[in-house]
């Protein structure tokens, strides 16, 4: 194991505004005898970095935390190597590898005074907002991160660094998902069985087709139903599910049709003319989602997955659905720490085809320039980011592989792949 440094890089905010964001260097955390230093081996910037920027201190988050005063490391999502343990810590060693589930349903316990009323009445903290992220060279495992048994050993040591980065977000997929629930019966008078998930043989409609739709499509197809509808406006988006997603289904069986978001229900209506046994809204349209709920089977499962901005997002419900017709309404925000460890699990068992959702790879010093792109033009995938290998231009790619970051981190050239 290489020798710690005594400072490191790391991407902090210290208000609001992109302005605020800075690419500093700090101390290395100090190790008490309590404590976990990892090394950071990727880490990934997400979308809702941007909330908090453009919010700042007044972020529902921070519960009064003020950035300009304290200001925090960004990040959410990386994939650590443990480099340092405090003399108390007997269940964690050097050399093993982890994840962390950044949404901790723990109250604060570190820094209360930095909280508003010292933190009373809060019931949650999160990675990257009042807890030191991971877009930093090294990290700090927070006591309340301990406390949720939200810090997750990998279940294989061959996962790769990207791998264990995109964890995070294909988590809240998982989580989703399991709120799809189904009850089955073998006769009219046998008991009723509940089965978590989409309804295996029976069809399913997934509603936009950016990263986190096509990875619903991808987790879907875990369950085999046997229709997919997937309804996505013509270009980029519609090209990748073309080229990663179609050719799975068919290998597994499923029948796929790509929709225009004005043809889907078109579609829906001559392969299940009485609707779908699960739709999954994935985009944040008030508009999509009360049309969508039109388009619900009988005990069909409705996910409102793409969240809504406060002041457009009320929905009318028609009761006679739910009473009548048994529909289901569910939602999530985030997961936890089943669903990062099943989610790894997941990944281990090469059940989604991690590689396909990369578009681009840097280190930390390109954070910034990264925010600021995301700010003005979604992305179709994620940005891995390595905040320990020397990249001088940030690489745009169409896919990454476990051998891809083995030739990175080896300093061998990649020109060969690099879109």
């Amino acid at each position: 194991m290489a020798e710690i440094p005594t400072h490191m890089r790391a991407v902090r905010v210290g208000g609001r505004g992109m302005d605020a964001v800075r690419i500093e260097t700090i101390p290395v955390p100090e190790v008490g005898p309590d404590d976990i230093l990892c090394r950071v081996d990727a880490t990934g910037v997400c979308t809702s970095n941007l909330k908090l920027i453009a919010q700042g201190s007044d972020h529902s988050l921070l519960g009064g935390w003020d950035l300009e005063k304290y200001p925090v490391i960004l990040g959410e999502e990386g994939s650590l190597t443990v480099v340092d343990v405090g003399s108390a810590v007997e269940d964690v060693h050097v050399g093993e590898r982890y994840a962390v589930q950044p949404a901790v349903d723990v109250a604060p316990m570190t820094n209360i005074e930095r909280y508003r009323n010292a933190g009373d009445g809060m019931h949650k903290t999160v990675v990257g907002y009042t807890l030191d992220g991971m877009l930093a060279e090294y990290f700090l495992v927070p006591k309340e991160v301990r406390a949720g048994d939200c810090l997750v050993r990998l279940p294989d040591p061959d996962l790769a660094h990207f791998e264990v980065t995109l964890a995070e977000p294909i988590s809240c997929v998982h989580k989703s998902q399991e709120k799809h629930v189904h009850l089955y019966k073998e006769s009219p008078s046998a008991p009723r069985e509940a089965r978590m998930g989409i309804l295996r043989g029976g069809t399913c409609v997934v509603i936009g087709a950016g990263t986190m739709g096509r990875l619903q499509v991808e987790m879907a197809m875990r369950q085999v139903p046997r229709n997919m509808i997937v309804c996505a406006k013509p270009g980029e988006a519609t090209d990748l599910l073309k080229a990663t997603l179609v050719p799975k289904a068919e290998r597994l069986g499923i029948s796929m049709v790509i929709a225009t978001p004005q043809d889907w229900m078109e579609a829906l209506h001559r392969i299940a003319p009485s609707g779908a046994d699960d739709v999954i809204v994935a985009i944040g349209s008030r508009e999509v989602q009360q049309e969508a709920m039109k388009h619900v089977a009988f005990a069909g499962v409705m996910n409102l997955f793409g969240g809504l901005r406060r002041g457009d997002h009320e929905l009318t419900l028609d009761s006679l659905d739910v009473h009548y017709r048994e529909v289901s309404i569910v939602g999530t925000s985030g997961g936890d720490p089943w669903d990062m460890r099943a989610t790894l699990d997941i990944l281990a068992a090469g059940e989604i085809d991690s590689q396909n959702y990369v578009v681009g790879v840097g280190n930390l010093e390109h954070a910034r320039e990264l925010l600021i792109s995301m700010a003005s033009q979604k992305m179709n995938g994620r940005v891995i980011l390595y905040p320990h290998a020397t990249i001088p231009d940030f690489m745009r790619t169409t896919t990454w592989t476990r051998e891809d970051e083995r030739r990175l981190l080896a300093g061998e050239p990649l020109s060969d792949i690099v879109g």
